[in-house]
């Protein structure tokens, strides 16, 4: 009895395996991951990036927000801001002033994309550096 039982278990198990399977839709994608996912347009996502170069160069120097603001050229309650990840006021230019205020070089590239995606991107590539 108890080898029947096995079988029985295994086979529900292989059973249940194929009925997992049969549920999952697929959907093929956009060539966007985020997108597809539903997460922040690309201009979002490189205002964050370029956000977080600005976080890790204040981190990395200890800085002080008010330091950190007299050296942007900005006021304490920006850098605050800035440091909290609210940058609705903030554009992606304005964002790439305070790394070059920051002592950072800022290069933009425009490249064609690759055949394998159907569309460009925008990204930030590159490590800040203090």
């Amino acid at each position: 009895m108890p080898e029947q039982a096995y079988v029985n278990s295994a086979q529900a198990r292989e059973t249940m395996v194929k009925k997992r399977k049969a549920e999952i839709p697929v959907t093929a994608s956009s060539g966007n991951v985020f997108a597809d996912l539903g997460f922040a347009a690309p201009e979002e996502l490189a205002k964050a990036q370029l956000a977080s170069h600005i976080r890790q160069i204040i981190k990395r120097r200890r800085l002080t927000q008010v330091t950190a603001a007299t050296l942007m050229g900005v006021d304490q309650p920006k850098v605050s801001a800035l440091l909290n990840g609210r940058l609705a006021n903030f554009s992606s230019e304005r964002l790439m002033r305070l790394l070059t205020a920051l002592g950072q070089d800022v290069d933009i590239l425009v490249r064609a994309k690759p055949r394998s995606r159907a569309r460009g991107r925008i990204r930030v590539v590159g490590e800040a550096h203090a």
